[in-house]
């Protein structure tokens, strides 16, 4: 997705999934990303390039996270790809008394003490970071998400996709919401990465935005109303203008023009490779009929203010599927006329059955895709499974099933 040749809209996509690295036993976080790439490297360095799935670090120590190396046209493609390169990960981490860990925060790592920035090259843009904002809270450094990219081909294209997204963010953690425990007890959040996540820039308001971006809809717009902004913001704080750049740009979905793609930001991570491909397929088809106008006219998904829209997006963060919409011009975007309120959980029923014929799936993508509308997010799953026992053994014996089902390439369902 380069600016010099682009995609034009849904010809592929490319997905990131960042994995936590603990210890084989105690499950506590182990920084040990530097030393998996010089495993397959044979140096420090911050990626390893192949065919396929590439890995890469990030500013935590402890996160992994692996890439489609190029746009991917169909994302069932790359199911063992991910597979496989989890199972390498953990082979290596053997070596080290280590293996990965998925969902999107540890549930009891202690940021202020266990937190280490990757050290070696591009460290400079870490360490500006953690000057700026100190990097060890459960917003910088306790966070694990999957990162989807969707390519367009000049203005009219990002306009359409951009108001797509926009309209579909708010309801994307009822699908993806894995972070119920953090501290090692529950927190009052389905979702709580992207709670911490949209105040972990507060400092400076503009990067984040109000997480849903604004109704911007051309490059020249984009330019002038959120990157010129942040970048005048920050530059007080960044003298050598180390960060002035669109990865910067903290919102749930970010413009990357370098790229010609829209990323993203929103979704945790789930339990295996399978899930994250199953949701992220979902999300693509869905925005396919927002923009072919299955339900409604796209032109008038412009119109949403983005308060509007995170007003919405924040109940789901903090009730994810159970989040009662009761918003009638918001439900009508997916052609659900009825008075009275659904649940984003129903809502994401009703899109799934009614995608179903125009955009069909992959049938590999439909069990997982059941189990989260008629079980739940993982969040959901995960906090039934403890049945409010929050000692450590519990939540051992939760996330040690959750490891043993990315290792597997397994659902974490209910018992």
């Amino acid at each position: 997705m380069t600016s010099r040749d682009p995609l034009h809209l849904f010809a592929g996509a490319g997905i990131e999934l960042e994995y936590m690295i603990v210890d084989a036993d105690t499950l506590d976080v182990k920084p040990l990303t530097d030393e998996v790439l010089k495993a397959v490297n044979g140096f420090y360095n911050e990626n390893y390039i192949k065919p396929g799935v590439c890995w890469s670090n990030e500013l935590a120590l402890h996160v992994i996270e692996l890439k489609t190396g190029e746009p991917a046209p169909l994302l069932v493609d790359f199911i063992s790809l991910f597979q496989q390169d989890v199972g390498r990960i953990n082979d290596i981490l053997k070596g080290f008394k280590a293996k990965l860990m998925p969902g999107g925060a540890h549930p009891w790592m202690d940021p202020f003490r266990e937190t280490r920035l990757w050290p070696h090259h591009h460290s400079a843009i870490y360490e500006t970071y953690n000057k700026i904002f100190d990097c060890r809270g459960h917003g910088w450094s306790n966070l694990q998400s999957a990162h989807l990219n969707l390519p367009f081909a000049g203005d009219e294209e990002f306009g359409r996709l951009h108001a797509a997204i926009r309209a579909l963010l708010p309801i994307l953690p009822a699908l993806a919401a894995s972070t119920p425990i953090v501290d090692g007890h529950r927190q009052d959040f389905l979702d709580y990465r992207m709670e911490v996540y949209r105040t972990n820039s507060s400092k400076i308001p503009s990067l984040t935005g109000e997480v849903i971006p604004e109704p911007v809809f051309t490059r020249a717009d984009y330019d002038s109303r959120i990157f010129q902004r942040m970048y005048r913001d920050i530059k007080p704080y960044d003298p050598g203008t180390v960060l002035q750049d669109e990865w910067l740009n903290a919102r749930g979905a970010i413009a990357r023009f370098d790229r010609s793609a829209i990323e993203i930001r929103i979704l945790d991570v789930q339990e295996c490779p399978l899930a994250d491909l199953a949701v992220a397929s979902l999300i693509i088809n869905t925005l396919k009929a927002l923009v072919d106008g299955l339900w409604s006219d796209p032109a008038e998904l412009q119109h949403w203010r983005a308060d509007a829209l995170a007003d919405i997006l924040f109940k789901t963060v903090k009730s994810a599927e159970n989040n009662r919409i009761n918003n009638g011009d918001y439900l009508n975007i997916f052609g659900v006329q009825e008075g009275g309120a659904i649940t984003a959980g129903d809502l994401w029923g009703h899109i799934f059955q009614e995608i179903k014929g125009p955009y069909p799936l992959p049938d590999i993508f439909l069990e997982p895709l059941c189990i989260i509308i008629q079980q739940g997010t993982l969040a959901s799953r995960i906090v039934r499974q403890l049945n409010n026992d929050m000692s450590r053994p519990a939540l051992n014996r939760v996330y040690e099933s959750l490891c043993d089902c990315l290792a597997q390439g397994v659902m974490f369902m209910d018992q």
